[in-house]
């Protein structure tokens, strides 16, 4: 069963599948030969092929605007340091007539660091409400808001000069980011075709890459890192934060959102024509929400979530490979790499934006992967190389004080390390939770999920100098315990969603029978 113009209808009468055809717009009835529900909707995802239109292109782009926003203030931060640092002295003078101290200076720029993923953990709290009140769409329009809040108090703070006007614009902008990380990938996945949904939710870690390197790129002292710019720089996140507001509005609504939340059919039928752009595809995937919807508790509570038996190896799911991705060294790597270069090459700063132009191409190669090799393939390929790459780390930074020469082949495991994270645990650490629970518990694993992800970047900020300290060279082997337990994990319990409906992938943890688990290049999702 196949070729273009077709859509199929399943209807189980008597334990058989009756499989309504449309073939160029003429009707016919046959039987189809599948006896279980099941296999049916096996051909149901092999049929509905969908292709692109304007719409489901403008809606994607116009939802990781969000996310550029987020990568622009991490990347943005570090190069001007000592510039940004210096007016925090120079306010604590003209208020006190002597400068600050050097540990208190050291504080008060470590909060401002830090409070963005702060606010980062506390917004993410609010994904649930925001979600299931207001939409998937809205939701991302209203936090948006908090982004341009956040922003013009960090750039009234020079003129105000006030650093804690400064700190504050970088929490209201910390709330956005926890909020718009888990809202972004759910309205990607809700509005994309089964086929292209991790593609597309990979653009938004795509957007965030990109947003890093080009505010690596303006915080550099030939750009805009200077003592006159550095207000303007921190305010160019309001071009997209605008731009945002106006390409969303002019989107249609998650029609799962619609359908299974609201119980507004025309709506939803409305907003997936305008999305996938044929009526037939639309009628094939209404049919599978309301299938969907049939095997959906209304409501699900956090006390719920936590309880529901076929919820359980999900969230461990999430749990381990969120963790596993934000606690294999990527993110010390970013926090620090020039703080490392510092001390072994002049131009420490230009070898940062070598770590952020790596960072983009490998969330680019992951794009161009994920519909290919799946989600599972990457993650336990970008798992056992992260491993890999902190082996080694170990090795040339223990005997590097002996081998200067080295130095450079530090450089490169830095890059690999990072082309490692990107390829596959970076981008789908933040969406699998999404595609592995259903409509109901779905808002709760994303607010989950980004306290895992945030919460895990902030620790790891917080503890990566001490262990360091401490452990020297060897904290790196800390790292490979980190990937290789993540590895494990993911090798033995995470089946592959790849092409797969929520439905589907919902129904294997309910513990429905005759899914099979291996796809068909016969890599077993389950061992």
């Amino acid at each position: 069963m196949g070729g273009r113009g077709l859509v199929v209808r399943l209807l189980v009468k008597e334990g058989v599948v009756v499989v309504w055809k449309w073939v160029r717009g003429r009707q016919a009835v046959e039987r189809a030969g599948i006896t279980d529900e099941i296999g049916a909707k096996r051909q149901l995802q092999y049929i509905c092929l969908s292709h692109l239109t304007a719409t489901l292109v403008t809606s994607i782009l116009g939802a990781v605007i969000g996310s550029l926003q987020i990568g622009y203030h991490t990347g943005n931060i570090n190069a001007p340091a000592k510039i940004i640092e210096e007016f925090f002295n120079n306010t604590w003078r003209a208020r006190h007539n002597q400068s600050i101290s050097d540990h208190s200076l050291t504080l008060l720029w470590s909060l401002s660091v830090s409070i963005k993923d702060f606010g980062a953990l506390l917004g993410s709290l609010g994904v649930k409400y925001l979600a299931d009140s207001y939409g998937r769409r809205n939701s991302i329009l209203i936090v948006n808001g908090l982004s341009v809040v956040g922003v013009c108090l960090m750039f009234a703070s020079k003129a105000s000069e006030s650093f804690e006007v400064l700190i504050l614009g970088r929490l209201v902008f910390g709330l956005f980011c926890g909020l718009v990380m888990s809202l972004n990938p759910l309205y990607i996945q809700e509005v994309s075709p089964t086929n292209l949904r991790g593609a597309f939710a990979t653009l938004n870690q795509v957007s965030l890459a990109a947003g890093i390197l080009v505010g690596m790129v303006a915080g550099l002292e030939i750009v805009l890192g200077t003592e006159h710019d550095w207000a303007m720089m921190l305010s160019l996140s309001l071009i997209p934060a605008l731009t945002q507001y106006v390409i969303l509005p002019f989107c249609p609504e998650s029609p799962r959102y619609l359908l299974i939340n609201r119980q507004e059919e025309s709506k939803a039928k409305s907003a997936l024509l305008r999305l996938r752009g044929r009526a037939e595809k639309v009628f094939a995937e209404l049919e599978e929400m309301k299938e969907e919807a049939a095997h959906t508790q209304s409501r699900v509570t956090i006390q719920d979530f936590f309880k529901k038996r076929s919820y359980r190896q999900p969230i461990i799911i999430v749990l381990i490979v969120s963790l596993g991705s934000q606690l294999s060294g990527f993110n010390a790597i970013i926090n620090y790499s020039t703080k490392m270069f510092q001390a072994k090459f002049d131009q420490a700063k230009y070898l940062t934006l070598g770590v952020g132009a790596v960072n983009l191409t490998f969330t680019l190669v992951a794009f161009f992967l994920m519909e290919r090799a799946g989600r599972r393939r990457l993650l336990l390929t970008g798992f056992i190389s992260i491993a890999v790459c902190n082996l080694i780390m170990t090795v040339v930074d223990s005997v590097l004080h002996l081998v200067p020469e080295l130095r450079s082949l530090q450089v490169l495991l830095v890059f690999c390390l990072t082309s490692a994270y990107e390829l596959g645990p970076g981008p789908i650490s933040w969406f699998i939770a999404a595609e592995l629970f259903d409509q109901s518990g779905r808002p709760i694993a994303m607010a989950f999920s980004s306290l895992l992800n945030w919460g895990g970047k902030f620790v790891l900020a917080l503890l990566f100098p001490p262990l360091l300290k401490i452990c020297g060279a060897y904290v790196y082997l800390l790292f490979m315990i980190v990937a290789l337990l993540a590895f494990t994990f993911t090798w033995i319990h995470l089946p592959e969603t790849k092409g797969r409906t929520f439905d589907d992938i919902a129904e294997e943890f309910r513990g429905a029978e005759g899914i099979p688990l291996h796809n068909k290049t016969g890599f077993n999702t389950f061992t």
